[in-house]
């Protein structure tokens, strides 16, 4: 517990972390990364270790790893820092407060990697793959932004993929073993979560799929 609670504490203090920034709201570039490059986002980003890897191999791209707990994105925080790694931040809020905290068209790309499932029918609007998170997304996503989604669970797959062309959303790519795949880039193959190492050791399939969010495309399902 005292550990957790130093994480709590210095995640406030370290340079590329920050708590609920309503203030930067459209000045991403502007004040944090001091370039015009493409923001992209990580979604649930855990330990954060996706959202530093992916700087790595794009490091002319900003990325900032979003989730509620402040005391696990702390790792991929230092581990940033540690890398020298500027073009990387690390924001504590609920995915529900992204138009708030991102201006309209601010961002470029959003990954959502190995979210909580949600299994059960009655929590379906908590899935990040739920229609009214796609409204979140595109709001922030400039005209035709790519979301990238990759989950090992075979469930929540399905569903998304049904969610998608039931709303005609364009599919760029769709692999559900992404490990077999030929044609997946390699850093969707070789940038891997602690939670993907665990969940491919047990012999899951690693599933992934991105697709476009056009400004114009009409988000209710085709039965409505």
């Amino acid at each position: 517990m005292k550990d957790k609670l130093r994480r709590f504490a210095e995640f406030k203090t370290f340079p590329n972390c920050f708590d609920f920034p309503f203030e930067l709201r459209g000045k991403w570039n502007a004040q944090v990364f001091k370039n015009q490059n493409p923001i992209v986002l990580e979604l649930g980003c855990g330990k954060g270790e996706y959202t530093v890897e992916l700087s790595g191999a794009f490091p002319n791209k900003n990325f900032i790893g979003i989730d509620l707990k402040s005391n696990r994105m702390w790792k991929g925080s230092a581990l940033a820092q540690e890398l020298g790694r500027t073009n990387v931040g690390f924001v504590r809020m609920i995915v529900q407060k992204l138009p708030e905290i991102f201006g309209i068209g601010e961002v470029d790309e959003i990954w959502i990697t190995f979210p909580d499932p949600f299994p059960k029918d009655r929590h379906e609007k908590h899935r990040l793959t739920f229609r009214n998170f796609l409204e979140l997304y595109r709001e922030v996503l400039k005209p035709n932004g790519v979301l990238h989604f990759k989950t090992d669970d075979d469930a929540l797959f399905d569903y998304t993929i049904d969610t998608f062309q039931k709303m005609n959303v364009p599919i760029l790519q769709l692999e559900y073993n992404v490990y077999d795949s030929e044609k997946v880039d390699k850093y969707v193959k070789e940038i891997r979560t602690h939670y993907e190492k665990l969940f491919h050791a047990k012999g899951r399939n690693i599933k992934y799929v991105s697709f476009l969010l056009p400004p114009d495309l009409d988000l209710r399902l085709k039965s409505e």
